[in-house]
């Protein structure tokens, strides 16, 4: 709990089964966690046989793949079911570290913004981390891109650790979105729309070889997708296109 509010963290997981305990186990010292759910999305390995031993979580398995975007509108439905307040997505790969969820359930709790990003790029030290250099330079790219077309000044549209309010979570049409990787970058320009403002905390990350990562080739075609994105909220916002993803108020 934070302020009397319940603090839910989704864990989206696909093949994580080395590094989903050590993720869960930062995730459960948090003092502020009320509960984890964890969302297996057809893993080939054992990710869903380690869930089910993990204490103070709730275990979701598909048996189809849903892709990134169609696991992550599971983790936050049971979420909001589970009657979160609070809503902290954490990678279960270990990349971002846990020891920061009080101070972005703090954030959304007290009130000040419904949704923080933990931002690789805040500080400087995304490639100290070990972020490969082209997804450095590509992450400047398409971060620079969307501001231009959002309005918007965040540091980044790519990290995948991020906080929600329950409030806002329940305006955005996520159904709409795409079940693959971009649904993130969809998201964040779904909030922007509607008129929040999106706080950022700088987060260190690691990279190493069990940490989740796209290729090349889905990178690219995630790159273009970030750019559809940004020109269909533009489109949307000039009245030119009509669109679900970012509907007329």
């Amino acid at each position: 709990m934070f302020n009397g509010k319940k603090v839910v963290v989704v864990m989206p997981a696909y093949n994580a089964e080395q590094t989903l305990r050590k993720t869960h186990e930062e995730v459960l010292a948090q003092p502020c966690v009320d509960e984890i759910i964890v969302v297996d999305d057809a893993s080939n390995d054992n990710t869903a046989k380690v869930a089910a031993t993990l204490p103070k979580t709730t275990v979701h398995i598909h048996q189809k793949n849903t892709g990134y975007g169609g696991n992550q509108k599971s983790c936050y439905r049971l979420a909001l079911e589970r009657g979160a307040d609070i809503v902290v997505m954490v990678h279960p790969d270990y990349q971002y570290t846990p020891a920061l969820i009080p101070a972005m359930a703090s954030v959304i709790g007290n009130g000040l913004y419904a949704c923080v990003l933990g931002s690789r790029i805040l500080g400087g030290y995304a490639i100290k981390g070990g972020m490969p250099w082209w997804k450095y330079v590509a992450n400047r790219f398409l971060t620079l891109f969307e501001n231009a077309l959002l309005g918007a000044k965040l540091s980044e549209y790519h990290t995948g650790y991020r906080a929600f309010s329950r409030e806002l979570i329940e305006q955005l049409p996520l159904e709409h979105n795409s079940d693959d990787f971009v649904f993130d970058n969809q998201m964040l320009a779904q909030i922007v729309w509607l008129g929040y403002t999106i706080a950022e905390i700088t987060c260190p990350t690691k990279y190493f070889s069990d940490a989740s990562s796209i290729n090349f080739a889905r990178s690219v075609k995630y790159g273009f997708g970030c750019m559809a994105t940004g020109l269909e909220f533009r489109l949307a916002r000039a009245g030119l296109l009509t669109s679900k993803r970012f509907p007329k108020k």
